[in-house]
């Protein structure tokens, strides 16, 4: 175990004083960009006390149609009406044909 601590102090005296600490420019550069984030934060503060507290109108938005259909006044209950139609019939009527076989035939 000395010769680990003789070797590591043996590696620290030929190293030069000035490696591994920072030196003035260092510190010049950490002072300017905390002064840079500080008046970022000071302007954007100032930018979101401009921005009203809500962007929702007191009035409605206008409804604008998806298509010129919508344009025209339709009759009370048309909407109803439009619905059924495209709906499947519930109840269908009887076919003619409906791919059963036919029953027993009288042979004779």
């Amino acid at each position: 175990m000395s010769t680990a601590v003789a070797t590591v102090l043996a590696v620290q005296q030929d190293l030069p004083e000035d490696i591994g600490k920072s030196g003035p420019l260092g510190l010049l550069l950490i002072v300017v960009l905390l002064i840079a984030v500080a008046l970022l934060v000071r302007s954007m503060s100032g930018h979101l006390k401009k921005l009203p507290r809500s962007f929702d109108s007191d009035e409605a938005a206008p409804e604008v149609p998806d298509s010129p259909a919508e344009l025209v006044d339709r009759a009370p209950g048309a909407e109803v009406l439009d619905s059924l139609r495209r709906q499947p019939l519930a109840i269908e009527p009887p076919r003619d044909d409906d791919g059963r076989p036919a029953g027993p035939t009288a042979q004779g």
